[in-house]
């Protein structure tokens, strides 16, 4: 029977292309089961090991020790320690070993044929797929090349290289029409080894696609040259891709274009006619988000580099043109430079902006309780908050016109006590903060704390317990300041 255990394991490994250790591993484990049907009454676990070599097996009842406390989740495979120091003392077995006892052989010819069949089946179809893993996985994250055999479910099964592939429904470009026998690329964007779901994943929408196409294309990328800083795409329509040389003497635009679009025009025909802007990168924010709003004409631009933001004016009658259809061009480029990007039209523009140099001057005289005119005068200045008032110079301050010695010192001493007031208050835990007395409060003058006093409100919380209408009654403030007021006394809330 030896012979006939090697003869099978040397057909079933040339036939199916795998390792002669696979299939000796599907005879164990056919002959593993076989042996613990010999126990119907018993959950036995059982191995059996074949020689290589003479095609002879041995077959043992495995046993686990466990520890004396345990549970024994199966009796008849667990063995506490005790026992096992008891009956194989020679063994010196402790908990976690396997005790292997040898049994007496099931005879090959009484396996199950059909079951033997199953495990070397199952075990051919793990083979395979690490054998295809191995083959692949040094390729995912790269280009591969394709011919398409079917449709199935929605996906495109692909034969790469012999393997088959899938495209998901997703990872299509939108409205192509793929037929069976083209020939396609695309980008390998996942090797899997788990027995569910496609082993190899292409994409022809991944944003890596088309910055590996150009590679392709592009002998400067390949060489370093020319650096490709982001890839922005709505598959199938239009892409923009940012890219940048330290090389002066090499125009990375031009170079990405080719001589009469040449090499743009390969990589969109690879992606079904997608149009594609290639844009100059560059480290200031507002000129990159110029360019990647390109053919945008674009009149102004403002930044808030905390919120990642950036306003731009275009002329009214090219507004449609800077936003693109369903707003793609503007969303493409806020992808692209990972700053949202709001487009307005000048007049809008405007409007925003003084509306923001408004608010800057009412929160700069309100820190340094001042009126608007002097606020205004600083913020001309450049001195646009109380941090930069307290550290400028003297001199600097005394330079501004109609500013004079007694005028400067006292901005520089309001803007000094603001900022310890802003340290003070960063320091206090919320629940503290809003017992602060009703005078320490910014923005509040001597006539409302009077007010607010009299109806027996004391504190910020006091404060930030009223409705709009109920602060408008108490101080006749309009609307908008109440609501400005009561807002500024419930932060403490917010960041709590």
């Amino acid at each position: 029977m030896s012979r006939e255990l090697l003869n099978i394991v040397e057909a079933v490994a040339n036939e199916k292309e795998v390792a002669r250790n696979v299939i000796i591993e599907a005879l164990e484990a056919a002959l593993a089961a076989a042996t613990r049907k010999r126990y119907p009454d018993e959950e036995i676990d059982a191995k059996v090991v074949i020689d290589p070599c003479t095609g002879e097996y041995k077959s043992f009842r495995v046993w686990t020790i466990v520890d004396d406390e345990a549970i024994l989740e199966n009796p008849d495979a667990e063995m506490r320690e005790s026992v096992a120091a008891i009956e194989y003392p020679e063994q010196n077995l402790h908990v976690g070993d396997v005790l292997e006892i040898p049994i007496e052989n099931e005879p090959f010819g009484r396996i199950s044929a059909q079951q033997a069949k199953q495990i070397i089946i199952q075990k051919l179809r793990e083979a395979e797929r690490r054998k295809v893993y191995d083959r692949f996985i040094a390729e995912e994250g790269t280009l591969v090349h394709g011919i398409v055999r079917r449709h199935e479910r929605g996906s495109v099964i692909v034969d790469v290289n012999g393997v088959e592939a899938t495209i998901l429904r997703d990872g299509m470009i939108p409205r192509e029409n793929l037929r069976v026998g083209d020939r396609i690329r695309g980008y390998l964007a996942k090797v899997n080894l788990e027995m569910r779901g496609p082993q190899l994943e292409v994409s022809r929408v991944a944003p890596e696609m088309l910055k590996a196409l150009f590679t392709l294309e592009v002998p400067e990328i390949g060489t370093g040259i020319i650096e490709i800083m982001g890839v922005a795409r709505d598959p199938g329509l239009r892409a923009k891709i940012a890219v940048r040389t330290f090389d002066p003497r090499v125009d990375p635009v031009g170079a990405c274009v080719g001589i009469r679009g040449s090499r743009v025009q390969g990589v969109m025909n690879e992606l079904a006619g997608e149009r594609i802007d290639i844009v100059l990168w560059d480290d200031d924010p507002e000129t990159f988000v110029r360019k990647a709003m390109a053919p945008a004409q674009i009149t102004a631009t403002a930044a808030d580099e905390v919120r990642k933001s950036i306003d731009i004016a275009v002329p009214e009658n090219k507004l449609p043109q800077a936003v693109g259809r369903g707003g793609q061009n503007v969303r493409l480029a806020s992808e692209l430079t990972g700053w949202t990007i709001n487009v307005l039209s000048e007049a809008e523009f405007q409007a925003r902006q003084e509306a923001a140099q408004d608010a800057q001057e009412r929160e700069l005289a309100a820190a340094l309780d001042v009126d608007d005119d002097i606020a205004d005068i600083l913020i001309e200045a450049g001195y646009n908050t109380a941090e930069a008032v307290a550290s400028a110079e003297r001199e600097e301050l005394l330079a501004i016109e109609d500013f004079d010695e007694e005028t400067v010192d006292a901005l520089i001493e309001r803007a000094a006590d603001h900022l310890l007031q802003q340290a003070f208050v960063e320091e206090v835990e919320p629940e503290e903060e809003m017992q602060l007395p009703l005078d320490s409060m910014e923005g509040l003058d001597e006539s409302v704390i009077a007010a607010l006093q009299e109806k027996g409100l004391h504190t910020q919380e006091d404060l930030a317990e009223l409705s709009v209408d109920e602060l408008m009654t108490y101080t006749g403030m309009n609307q908008e300041q109440a609501s400005v007021l009561i807002l500024k006394a419930r932060e403490p809330w917010f960041r709590g």
